[in-house]
């Protein structure tokens, strides 16, 4: 899904994913391989995800995870 430039409500510029991914390639050593590039997108994906999920309110609190593992 592409996001439209411009900016956030917070001030934030908006990028659309290509330029993510350029920019978080740019800051790799020139010795990344393939599975480094890839882990390191699919890392910034993952946060974004969770971010997105934490804004909607989709959280569970630590009590609750602790709970669902049988942590005490």
């Amino acid at each position: 899904m592409m996001r439209a430039r411009g900016r956030e409500p917070e001030g934030h510029l908006v990028s659309t994913a290509k330029e993510e991914a350029i920019n978080l390639i740019t800051r790799l050593p020139e010795e990344a391989s393939w599975d480094d590039i890839l882990y390191e997108i699919y890392v910034k994906k993952r946060i974004e995800l969770g971010i997105k999920a934490a804004d909607e309110g989709r959280v569970i609190s630590h009590e609750e995870v602790k709970r669902m593992f049988s942590v005490e």
